[in-house]
């Protein structure tokens, strides 16, 4: 892909004076555009497929980017199909499955292969975009993690979550509004409780919403 994995844009390398590129910035309308993207495409998988597929492994790395900024799923190395009888989950004796801070709880105490797991995954991706935190960042340990850092910090602290290459300058209004659904919408799909979890279908719709406020937004600073 021409723009090659959200990694990179998420945590791009620093220049010889220390910054982060310009060019390597993504602006939130094409952050929020990336999430909508992905979620859509779990839902295919999850939903649509004539045999449910699990994924197993989403992260920034397995998130690619073509021209547009249109983001695709990519390696499937991990994934399993579900049988349609097995109620989206499936007994597995292959162990944990995924990357260490992405995969599901449930796996390392022995769960089930299970789109449950996904949705996890998608959660902390989703937390990991608007922060540009990753799950496993050394300010992490013990049971304060990045669902836990932001869930303390918002509605109150939301400057203190976002990332700052986001450069939003005030957070408040319509911008506020929307970023508070996509860190509301990233906190439910990583739920430590697979049946807590959003449904990825109800994860997508509200991000299309923190969308359309985001745009109503635009529009009136064009007035």
């Amino acid at each position: 892909m021409p723009n090659g994995s959200l990694d990179k844009w998420l945590h791009p390398v620093p220049n010889e004076i220390g910054g982060a590129e310009d060019n390597t910035r993504l602006s939130m309308t094409e952050r929020l555009n990336i999430a909508i993207d992905v979620a859509m495409a779990v839902d295919y998988l999850h939903h649509q497929c004539q045999t449910p597929i699990v994924h197993s492994d989403l992260k920034p790395s397995n998130v690619l980017l073509d021209g547009d900024f249109s983001a695709h799923v990519s390696d499937f190395g991990l994934s399993k199909f579900l049988k349609v009888k097995a109620s989206r989950t499936q007994s597995s004796s292959i162990g944990i499955r995924g990357t260490i801070g992405y995969v599901a709880p449930e796996y390392g105490v022995g769960g089930e292969v299970s789109t449950l797991a996904d949705i996890y995954s998608f959660g902390i991706l989703l937390l990991e975009l608007f922060t540009g935190k990753r799950p496993t960042d050394p300010m992490f340990s013990g049971e304060f993690d990045l669902r836990g850092f932001v869930e303390r910090s918002i509605p109150d602290g939301l400057n203190q979550v976002l990332d700052p290459l986001l450069c939003l300058g005030r957070v408040q209004g319509n911008l506020q509004q929307s970023l508070l659904t996509v860190l509301r919408v990233g906190l439910m799909c990583s739920a430590a409780q697979p049946n807590e979890r959003m449904n990825i279908g109800e994860a997508a719709a509200e991000l299309q919403k923190a969308w359309d406020v985001l745009q109503v937004r635009r529009r009136r600073k064009r007035v």
